[in-house]
């Protein structure tokens, strides 16, 4: 088989399974892989392939009250965590990664590094997570200093840093705001590096208090983020503000949260 059965396979997963397009396109993929690594032949053009239409989905958000009931079902660190991501945007993973030197207190400013596409921006730092923010940066550093004290303490840096900076990933700016519980060996370096906690564990936190607050909504991390822009607009902010906000490259992907508030 080659050339003629492949797109008729393909069109057969969208016309008569009804596959969605991400299932269509890893098929494809995958017999890509297995003719051009395994076989070692190439099948050329494929043409004529019915493509599975991507549907444009709604994002699913909370309003205020059932963002209370899901928040009434955390504690500690991962409570803190969730209360950020709904006040500020910001992605889980933007979130764990963040370091101590991207948080700037007075100006209650956030700086994203590193964001989606490789861009940096700049978002809100939420008033109400302030104290609980600073409480939780005083136990963090008790934490790097213990490290330290046992010939640890450093955090991995970007870009090569460490041998532009060899001090730096021992300095507390450098440290991540929401560090993992243990170490790691590194195995190109060998160092023994403290991470930023897990996205694994946040998820499964806010599933567990998603299921217990009696929510009908499958509410994930990311859901607070959709929750935090459509609360901009019912606040009377701009359209290109919330884009900034949230860092989308295209205003055309904020609007679709004017029709979630419709």
């Amino acid at each position: 088989m080659g050339a003629a059965e492949v797109p008729q396979f393909l069109t057969d997963l969208a016309v008569q399974r009804h596959v969605s397009a991400s299932t269509q396109n890893q098929a494809f993929h995958a017999l890509l892989f297995l003719y051009n690594r395994v076989l070692q032949k190439d099948f050329g053009m494929i043409e004529g392939v019915v493509r599975a239409k991507k549907p444009q989905r709604l994002p699913l958000v909370l309003n205020r009250e059932e963002v209370k009931l899901v928040f009434a079902q955390l504690t500690g660190t991962l409570l803190l965590i969730c209360r950020l991501l709904y006040g500020s945007g910001m992605r889980l993973f933007e979130c764990l990664q963040m370091r101590v030197k991207d948080i700037d207190f007075t100006r209650n400013e956030i700086t994203v590094r590193d964001g989606k596409g490789r861009k940096d921006r700049v978002t809100m730092l939420p008033t109400s997570c302030k104290e609980a923010l600073l409480q939780h940066l005083e136990k963090v550093r008790r934490l790097h200093q213990s490290d330290l004290d046992q010939g640890l303490g450093q955090a991995p840096l970007p870009d090569a840093l460490d041998r532009k900076y060899p001090n730096a990933d021992r300095s507390w700016g450098w440290q991540y705001v929401f560090p993992a519980s243990s170490h790691y060996t590194d195995r190109c370096t060998h160092r023994r590096h403290r991470h930023h906690l897990h996205e694994s564990v946040v998820e499964k936190a806010m599933a567990a208090a998603v299921l217990r607050s009696g929510i009908a909504k499958p509410a994930t991390p990311h859901t607070l983020r959709h929750s935090f822009a459509t609360e901009l607009l019912l606040a009377g902010y701009d359209i290109r503000t919330v884009q900034e906000l949230l860092g989308h490259k295209d205003v055309s992907t904020t609007m679709i949260y004017t029709h979630v508030l419709n």
